[in-house]
């Protein structure tokens, strides 16, 4: 027995960016359909209605994701995304806002508890702060975390590791220290050029001297003519004995 079930199963963009954006109204930065999704910036003050309106008047019930995206070249470096999902139109749209390290995000967890969630996540990784979220914690990074590692000028090996200390019985932590002996990695092409001497270059310090390269003028010089051909032939049957064989068998 099938089940008709009213929501669509492709749902199309056509006509959504230009209705949600008249819906918004001054609200929208921007909107915009990339990589086949609607995707609307508004203005950050205004995340909290923009956020009601698409829920309550265009049937984008569901908040499925919050996400944090670094780009330090920009004056307010942090956009923070969300991802909204109609279940009665089968159709997703993105809401972006931007803001810097300083300025907070309007919270979201008035509209959808499981928001709380999703903004400590945010924080944790980013440090984007959100105004009226009453218990941001880190969610992810051990107490006493210091850094975000989203960042993107969070160095790769963070500024402390952890280990189990058999002294003390229990986990410590301690500044990062590379175990490397060799911790000054030059990425450049060899091809390219070094401005230093790279290990073993200095036996030659100059182009290496070739003596001039001998050459064969004469037959008598490689050792072939027709006396080494008639020693070769000595001692040779005229005919493999492959052939003889055949002969035989005629």
């Amino acid at each position: 027995m099938s089940v008709v079930h009213s929501a669509p199963k492709f749902a199309t963009n056509e006509g959504v960016k230009d209705a949600l954006s008249a819906a918004l109204g001054t609200m929208l930065v921007s909107a915009k359909e990339e990589h086949g999704e609607i995707v609307l910036t508004v203005k950050r003050e205004s995340i909290e209605d923009a956020l009601r309106l698409l829920r309550d008047e265009h049937a984008y019930q569901q908040l499925m994701e919050m996400a944090g995206v670094d780009y330090p070249g920009r004056a307010e470096r942090f956009e923070v995304v969300y991802m909204l999902l109609s279940l009665t139109k089968n159709h997703r749209v993105m809401v972006k806002v931007t803001t810097d390290e300083d300025t907070p995000v309007p919270t979201v967890t008035t509209l959808w508890p499981v928001a709380g969630w999703l903004e400590r996540e945010v924080f944790d990784m980013y440090g984007v702060t959100f105004d009226g979220n009453t218990d941001l914690r880190r969610i992810l990074t051990d107490y006493g975390f210091e850094g975000h590692p989203f960042r993107k000028d969070f160095p790769l090996t963070g500024y402390t590791e952890l280990r189990y200390s058999e002294e003390e019985k229990r986990v410590v932590y301690e500044p990062v220290e590379l175990a490397q002996d060799f911790r000054s990695f030059d990425f450049m092409s060899p091809w390219e050029g070094a401005d230093y001497i790279l290990p073993g270059d200095e036996k030659a310090e100059g182009p290496p001297e070739v003596d001039k390269p001998k050459t064969t003028e004469s037959a008598k010089q490689t050792g072939a003519g027709e006396k080494t051909e008639e020693k070769a032939e000595e001692g040779t049957d005229a005919d493999p004995p492959a052939m003889e064989d055949k002969e035989d068998d005629k």
